[in-house]
């Protein structure tokens, strides 16, 4: 039973470049529709926290017999607390959440930045070292436009963000495509 390598490699890199593609074409319609992917970001944030918190609250009472129930039941009610009140006040949780985005892009372009310089082997590891200095700049935009342009902030940076991760990621599976393609033509 003989299989072709190349040809599943390449089914790798095709879906790394589709995956790449999409995360532009996502990024794209958060630019265009920000006050939407503002919404959308934040709502599914107090979703994502509601839901840990149930799971947490489900495993205090699991778990009720052991010590620190009564800490792991605070902390389930402080995640369903916090996500509740994200969920029905939008609007002010935009506000909190702004500048919590703020820190999430300073952290993650710096990780993007370690990352890159880890990369700089590769050819084109440049497009993820651009990645992580344009998500280090829009977490600062975000510190020096707080509060005023929150509602349309976060779903504009959320899209510029992962269409720049997007771009950076198709880069890097062409990079691969062509090392195979390379590789192939040697054999």
């Amino acid at each position: 039973m003989t299989t072709d390598i190349s040809t599943q490699s390449n089914k790798g890199i095709n879906g790394a470049l589709l995956i790449g593609v999409l995360l532009i074409i996502l990024g794209i319609v958060a630019i265009f529709q920000p006050a939407v992917s503002t919404i959308f970001a934040e709502t599914w944030f107090a979703l994502i926290l509601i839901s840990a918190g149930a799971a947490k609250l489900g495993y205090a009472f699991q778990t009720r017999n052991s010590e620190g129930f009564v800490w792991k039941l605070l902390l389930s009610i402080l995640y369903i607390a916090t996500g509740a009140m994200l969920f029905f006040s939008p609007l002010k949780g935009v506000l909190t959440l702004t500048l919590l985005l703020g820190s999430f892009l300073l952290t993650e372009g710096v990780f993007e930045l370690i990352l890159a310089f880890r990369l700089r082997p590769q050819q084109n590891w440049t497009w993820v070292l651009g990645d992580g200095i344009i998500t280090l700049l829009l977490g600062g935009i975000i510190w020096f436009q707080w509060p005023n342009d929150a509602p349309w902030l976060i779903g504009t940076l959320v899209g510029v963000s992962v269409l720049s991760t997007g771009i950076s990621r198709v880069m890097l599976s062409l990079n691969r495509s062509s090392s195979f393609n390379s590789s192939d033509q040697t054999t």
